[in-house]
């Protein structure tokens, strides 16, 4: 399969379609779908990729090919029954990752219940955020401290475990300035540079938003 990210978009409200967009607009594959005609009409200017179609049917979810895409992002809170059986049947079909947007801490429950891999609230996290963490591979949260910087939290990688920040140089190589190191729920803001990284560290950093969006 191709060796670029794909998605799919189930739901095409303003929360769906500005994940969606985003994500195009940075050279991603995206699969949007709506049950709605129209919409899927008027969101076929700008997503290459638009389908009508009732994502609470196994036939539908398999000719799609969702199974096969690496991430389905559910954008319909307005619809749990819709929501829940949309979830149940990507995992089914084998996604693997599939976050479910939710209007209530009761609907959270129930979707991550049911298979979701995360679900978010609309009102902590606009579809734009959602996209350009999804882009950031690697990172936890992504926030915007204007246009061009942001902070992060970003996962150890595989090939830093077993290494200190000087031997790493993070800030030479990603332009990265680690303004925290986070283990469990333990944050400490007094940075060693010796301290010798493992696999349940995570890094908090401001950097360029640009040069973010492009680590691999």
């Amino acid at each position: 399969m191709k060796n670029k990210k794909t998605y799919a978009v189930l739901g095409l409200g303003r929360y769906g379609i500005a994940v969606a967009k985003e994500l195009i607009e940075n050279g991603k594959e995206v699969i949007a779908v709506d049950s709605n005609q129209k919409i899927v009409n008027d969101a076929s200017a700008y997503l290459p990729v638009c389908k009508c179609a009732d994502v609470a049917d196994a036939e539908v979810i398999s000719k799609l090919g969702i199974g096969s895409v690496d991430t389905v992002i559910i954008c319909m809170a307005s619809n749990l029954e819709a929501s829940v059986m949309a979830v149940t049947l990507c995992k089914e079909a084998g996604a693997k990752n599939v976050i479910a947007k939710c209007a209530n801490e009761m609907q959270q429950k129930i979707l991550l219940r049911v298979g979701a891999d995360q679900v978010v609230f609309p009102e902590n996290e606009s579809g734009v955020r959602l996209a350009k963490n999804l882009l950031s591979s690697g990172f936890i949260d992504m926030i915007s401290l204007s246009k061009e910087v942001s902070m992060v939290e970003i996962d150890v990688k595989e090939e830093w475990i077993g290494k200190n920040l000087i031997e790493l140089n993070l800030r030479k190589k990603y332009g990265f300035n680690i303004v925290a190191i986070k283990k469990g729920e333990k944050v400490s803001v007094t940075v060693n540079p010796e301290q010798v990284l493992d696999g349940d560290t995570t890094l908090i950093v401001i950097a360029n938003t640009a040069k973010l969006v492009k680590l691999k």
